[in-house]
């Protein structure tokens, strides 16, 4: 049996990604999976997300988000790994950012 690794990923996603149900989409995979975090939009009309838990669990999430919901277009995804956050509980949509 393999041992997994708790991590935390930032991801940044562009394309047409805001009004079209991206961060909700992302809330969902995201408690579906047992991930801790949170999504925003950003100014320049791409989507942010902090993503932690088991790392196959986050490799599903960022399979999911290289698609996106319907209405959406993913055209890239940036994500890199970050320290972890001790104590979060919760996956979550936060205001958004400049």
């Amino acid at each position: 049996m393999t041992e997994t690794q708790q991590i935390r990923v930032h991801i940044r996603i562009s394309g047409m990604v805001q009004g079209v149900g991206l961060r909700y989409f992302t809330v969902t995979e995201a408690n579906r999976l047992g991930l801790t975090g949170w999504v925003r939009n950003r100014m320049d009309g791409s989507v942010e997300a902090e993503a932690q838990g088991e790392d196959t669990d986050i490799s599903r999430l960022t399979a999911r988000l290289r698609v996106g919901p319907r209405w959406s277009t993913v055209e890239h995804v940036v994500i890199d790994r970050i320290p972890l956050v001790p104590g979060e509980r919760s996956f979550t949509v936060r205001r958004d950012r400049e």
